[in-house]
């Protein structure tokens, strides 16, 4: 290789870096902005149910985000993931009844423990390729499924945790006050959606970019794969298990159905809805499953004939999340003017 050529090989690395900052500026204020936003709606509409609804979409789109850091950056198709949001929901709701510690010092210990399981499974399974990684990752979760279940003096078995939730307010915040709950799992929701959007902007988010489309080739020029994929798998886990935690607070309590297999095939159907390709994709996933069951529950018994038909409008029709098609008309319709501009 000539000088010039190593010097144009290191020129897009150097405009990378140049770039990162104000990137990274812009999207702590974006991410201001819509914090206010959101702080902003209950002094604007003053409805319970849209405070519930914007709870409920914090904790599936943090879920279903960091979801999408395995699927849609990494290629690692996980059909266990929910796994991590049943552990969260219920290490949090054990410490809080057993222990009666105060609620940060149990998120903090909710985490740890979600990042010890998530390192010892992840170890095991992101050996694996393809629909091996996809089947074990859903045998972890079934196991921890039926150790809920069976395990009935500490869990209450297929009744959920009882007696609700303590909590004890903190640096003045009550979450036994809805309007607290409801700033929190928004300040929650941001901040989760701004680390895993810097994650994946960052030199490890296009490292696993790379190894999503040729893990042979980087592994090739020196990329350690295995120990990447941990990495993400134990990223997305901690996520998953903080977006667990704001539905056990939102419920006061958690239940079976937060760790079986059904809450990751929504985390699923929810990437397919948004689109897999765009970060936002998750979150616009999110608010449209949710709109569709609320809206669908209520108009007929058969719901799971009408998400059926919209599972294959997008499958079939579109090919593509809501997202990924809204970008890809933009860029066609950008280019279209492009071409006509003299």
């Amino acid at each position: 290789m000539t000088e010039l050529q190593a010097g144009q090989g290191t020129q897009p690395l150097d405009v990378a870096r140049i770039d990162a900052r104000p990137q990274r500026y812009r999207d702590v204020l974006i991410a201001l902005v819509a914090f206010v936003v959101l702080a902003l709606l209950p002094f604007i509409f003053g409805s319970k149910q849209l405070l519930d609804f914007v709870i409920r979409c914090a904790a599936y789109g943090l879920f279903a985000t960091s979801l999408n850091l395995l699927v849609g950056y990494t290629g690692l198709i996980s059909f266990g993931h929910g796994m991590f949001f049943g552990l969260g929901a219920y290490g949090f709701g054990l410490m809080m009844q057993k222990t009666g510690v105060p609620i940060p010092v149990a998120f903090v210990a909710t985490l740890a423990m979600t990042l010890v399981v998530a390192v010892v499974i992840g170890a095991i399974c992101v050996r694996l390729k393809e629909i091996y990684f996809a089947f074990v990752t859903l045998a972890f979760q079934m196991l921890i499924h039926s150790t809920i279940l069976s395990w009935q003096s500490l869990t209450g078995g297929d009744q959920g945790l009882r007696g609700g939730i303590p909590r004890p307010p903190f640096l003045g915040i009550d979450l036994s006050n809805h309007l607290h709950l409801y700033i929190t799992s928004c300040a929650l929701l941001v901040i989760g959606l701004l680390l895993m959007r810097q994650i994946a902007q960052s030199p490890f988010g296009y490292t696993l970019r790379m190894i999503r489309d040729n893990a042979t080739r980087a592994s090739f020029i020196g990329i350690d794969v295995w120990r990447a994929k941990l990495t993400i798998f134990v990223l997305a886990a901690l996520f998953a298990s903080t977006g667990g935690i704001i539905m056990a607070l939102f419920v006061s309590g958690a239940y079976p159905e937060f760790a079986y297999w059904t809450i990751s095939g929504e985390g699923i159907f929810i990437n397919m809805l948004g689109g897999v390709t765009t970060f936002l994709g998750p979150m616009v996933g999110t608010v449209l499953l949710l709109i569709l069951n609320d809206t669908v529950t209520r108009l007929t018994e058969y719901h799971g004939i009408v998400l059926g038909i919209v599972i294959l409008f997008f499958a079939i029709g579109l090919r593509k999340g809501l997202m990924d098609f809204v970008v890809e008309w933009f860029a066609q319709r950008r280019g279209e003017v492009g071409e006509r501009a003299p």
